[in-house]
């Protein structure tokens, strides 16, 4: 897609749509780019030139027709993404031309909405925060350790992709809470960054660890006293190794399975039910599944307390951002197999 010309005719935008469903990782094929009419805002509506979208590991579980926490991705129509713009027409009175703004305007270069399903933004802020650290992934990690994690000063906390946007927020949010924090991530040199950037206690490489046993005794030398609070984002061998080092009356938080969102299979992921629900019994684990809707009435009180740590640089964030929309599909394969080392973000603009 990267020799498509970018539109220049004012009353054309771009767009890329499923094109069809994968079978098994997604490859090109599966996406088209496309023109077509720039829309005209309705009343109460607003136009948006989007600057930046988001690409993120549940837009994988979307593109199957499966039955979920939400609606599949529907073929022939834009993939669906958060992003931010400037406003070009409003039809809204609470939004002016040129107003930065947050809003679901999908793989695309313009976006036109309800005012009411968008939010205006702080200037003084990049405006890619709002995709990460300060946007979705930052809130679901703060709203998951606030809602589920009951942390204690002195505790262990194991987060995989750690240096990821939600595990890179939520390794930081325990430190500040007072616990020994453990990251799992992909390569040296990402453990590294959750060490020297993040400030991690530790950090494991589930590729030189690639086996239940391997994570689990790593997981044993690092966490001595054990494991509390699991943060699961990975599924995968990672988890095969946690749990037989939770503690009891530990918490187990799952915020994604991205090792297994096309459909690969592993040790763990053929585990016996007998198996892990006997370790749950025994350890009288708490497991409990986080989606970020579930508490979005909290997410002005997330900006207030987590804003202007991220503004002082208490909080650190990274973000990996790719040129372009046409180049979206390839970021977004890359992201899914860990090539990211921060938040994945496409410049549109």
């Amino acid at each position: 897609m990267s020799d498509t010309m970018k539109p220049v005719d004012p009353q054309v935008m771009q767009r890329i749509v499923l094109a069809r469903r994968p079978q098994g990782f997604p490859v090109a094929q599966d996406f088209r780019l496309e023109e077509t009419g720039m829309p005209r805002p309705a009343a109460g509506e607003v136009l948006v030139q989007a600057t930046y979208m988001s690409l993120d590991p549940y837009m994988r579980g979307r593109m199957d027709y499966v039955k979920s926490y939400t609606a599949p991705q529907e073929l022939n129509h834009t993939m669906g993404a958060g992003g931010v713009g400037r406003v070009i027409t409003s039809r809204d009175p609470k939004f002016s031309k040129d107003d930065l703004v947050f809003g679901m305007f999908g793989w695309a270069s313009h976006g036109c909405l309800p005012g009411r399903q968008l939010r205006k933004l702080d200037p003084a802020l990049p405006p890619s925060t709002a995709l990460g650290v300060l946007g979705m992934p930052g809130f679901t990690a703060w709203a998951g350790l606030e809602v589920h994690g009951r942390m204690k000063p002195g505790e262990t906390l194991v987060v995989a992709a750690a240096t990821g946007p939600v595990g890179s927020m939520v390794g930081q949010l325990a430190k500040q809470a007072g616990l020994r924090v453990v990251g799992v991530a992909g390569g040296p040199e990402k453990c590294a960054m959750a060490v020297d950037t993040f400030g991690f206690d530790a950090c494991i490489d589930h590729r030189a660890h690639n086996s239940v046993l391997d994570m689990m005794e790593a997981l044993h030398r690092e966490c001595p006293d054990g494991v509390d609070i699991y943060f699961e984002n990975v599924g995968g061998h990672v988890l095969g190794g946690v749990l037989p080092v939770m503690n009891t009356h530990g918490r187990i938080i799952i915020c994604g399975m991205i090792a297994w969102y096309s459909g690969e299979s592993c040790e763990t992921g053929d585990m016996a039910l007998q198996k892990l629900w006997r370790i749950a019994l025994v350890k009288r684990l708490t497991v409990q599944g986080l989606l970020q809707t579930d508490h979005v009435g909290r997410f002005g009180e997330f900006l207030t307390k987590v804003a202007p740590p991220v503004t002082s640089g208490e909080i650190a964030y990274l973000e990996d951002i790719a040129e372009g929309l046409e180049n979206a599909p390839e970021a977004f394969f890359a992201m899914l197999k860990g090539g990211n080392k921060g938040k994945q973000i496409v410049r549109i603009a």
